[in-house]
């Protein structure tokens, strides 16, 4: 099978990642059947798809949301969600069993060539995938939320999947406009929880030090090195701040490290540090502008917004 060969998609599980799944997907001319496991399931998940597609066509990123949305069916058969399947999307709850129990559903009705991509963000494919019938055709396709929006996506592999279908996978991805990259082993967390996860420890330790607060933390990051990484990745950003390039760099930092020799190594977040936070974050959310807004769904849409604006001058839209 080859890229082109994609027509006919499976989401299983909706929610805010599989929701977002269909979105892409539809957005790109491919027919989508969703699947969740009730009615009132699915009914929430068109409600956020529709309201995901009237942002986009807000925003200037779609013309024709019912176009796209005509390219959506909902279901609550598996087997009607992938018996026609080329490629199916997992993306169920995070627990083992469940993600067992979908996946026995899934082969038991879809073609046996067609490529199973789970979303998980953090359990380890092999495990996922122990019982499974064909697991070479099997891979992890870790999304970054919003899917439709941010290109990222881990591609996982195990000794047992077929290279040939990790790189058609890499390849339909990318035919979306995906950014994939391939995990060349096994490791928890993947690449970007794992980058995400050492600055956030950080910034915990900064606040929990007294040396600044929860929202100098974020402004440090957002107008300091974040604003560049959203145009380069921190090795070309370090690559272009000496005339010698990333080893000029290196070697004018390597007596510098020891800076940092105090650099937060714990790995259980500080028991109180969620209540001391979120009393901050609640204030600083009641005092943002107006157009930004004041509870999450408002500063959801403004992020999404600004989201849109990067993907722009990324060519993605």
């Amino acid at each position: 099978m080859k890229v082109a060969d994609i027509k006919n998609v499976a989401g299983i599980g909706g929610g805010v990642i599989g929701g977002s799944w269909a979105v892409l997907f539809a957005m790109k001319g491919l027919n989508v059947k969703l699947y969740d496991i009730n009615d009132d399931c699915l009914a929430n998940d068109k409600k956020t798809i529709v309201s995901n597609l009237e942002f986009l066509t807000e925003n200037g990123a779609i013309e024709d949301k019912d176009a796209v949305l005509a390219r959506i069916q909902f279901t609550t058969s598996m087997e009607e969600a992938v018996k026609d399947a080329q490629f199916i999307q997992e993306s169920g709850p995070e627990r083992l069993p469940i993600k067992h129990s979908m996946l026995a559903e899934i082969e038991k009705y879809a073609p046996v060539d067609a490529i199973v991509a789970t979303s998980a963000s953090g359990l380890p494919l092999g495990q996922i995938t122990e019982h499974a019938v064909h697991p070479e055709r099997c891979v992890g396709g870790h999304p970054y939320n919003p899917p439709h929006l941010i290109p990222l996506v881990e591609i996982t592999k195990t000794e047992k999947t077929d290279e040939a279908n990790v790189e058609l996978a890499k390849e339909f991805y990318e035919s979306l406009g995906k950014e994939a990259i391939v995990l060349k082993k096994d490791c928890p967390g993947y690449i970007c929880n794992r980058l995400q996860l050492a600055v956030f420890r950080e910034m915990v330790d900064l606040v929990e030090r007294g040396v600044c607060t929860v929202e100098e933390a974020d402004k440090a990051l957002t107008f300091g090195p974040a604003i560049r990484w959203a145009i380069f990745g921190h090795n070309m950003i370090m690559q272009l701040g000496n005339k010698d390039g990333l080893k000029g760099m290196m070697d004018m930092l390597a007596g510098g490290f020891n800076l940092c020799a105090d650099i937060a190594a714990w790995d259980t977040i500080p028991a109180d540090y969620g209540t001391k936070a979120q009393k901050e974050m609640d204030e600083i959310m009641k005092n943002l502008p107006d157009e930004v807004g004041h509870t999450n769904a408002e500063i959801a849409q403004y992020r999404d917004k600004m989201l849109i604006d990067i993907l722009k001058l990324h060519h993605k839209f």
